[in-house]
């Protein structure tokens, strides 16, 4: 089953890096009583993640906030540790919430996962954005391919809202 709008999200556990460490976010930590723009990227620092999706959403932060979305979200089959650095490297700061779902848990129960072994990848998130507002997707774009961001960029997103 591949999430659709309209859809709830399901319960999962999600990996950050904090002051003290890996901390553990639950999906209604993330999405409850909230809205939130969840973006998913195949991998960090891979091109087009690196280059367009995150900084996209990174420089559209502040238009973000002003139409009302409390978070941007960006979730990654990768650990927590390899996220952090991204996050540094990228000046995410706190503009943008980058999320590790290591294990693909949350990617696999919305069916948004891919194999990407062919390359040495493994299982990989599909690149997509949504718009959820109280664990609720309001609003999907999938891309067709995980080497572009057309529909699931920040311009489409803003449009989008």
């Amino acid at each position: 089953m591949t999430i659709a709008e309209g859809d709830t999200l399901p319960e999962a556990t999600f990996r950050t890096m904090g002051p003290d460490g890996i901390q553990t976010l639950s999906a209604k930590d993330v999405f409850g009583g909230k809205k939130v723009v969840l973006f998913a990227v195949p991998g960090a620092f891979t091109p087009t993640c690196h280059l367009k999706h995150l900084p996209g959403f990174i420089g559209s932060a502040d238009a973000f906030k002003a139409k009302g979305v409390d978070d941007v979200v960006c979730l990654a089959v990768n650990d927590p540790f390899v996220l952090s650095t991204w996050a540094e490297a990228t000046g995410a700061g706190d503009k943008v919430t980058i999320l590790s779902d290591g294990n693909a848990e949350f990617t696999k129960k919305i069916g948004m996962d891919f194999d990407g072994s062919g390359v040495g990848l493994g299982t990989r998130s599909k690149r997509y954005a949504m718009v959820v507002e109280d664990g609720t997707v309001k609003v999907l774009k999938t891309e067709e391919n995980p080497g572009e961001a057309n529909v699931s960029d920040a311009e489409s997103m803003l449009a989008a809202l």
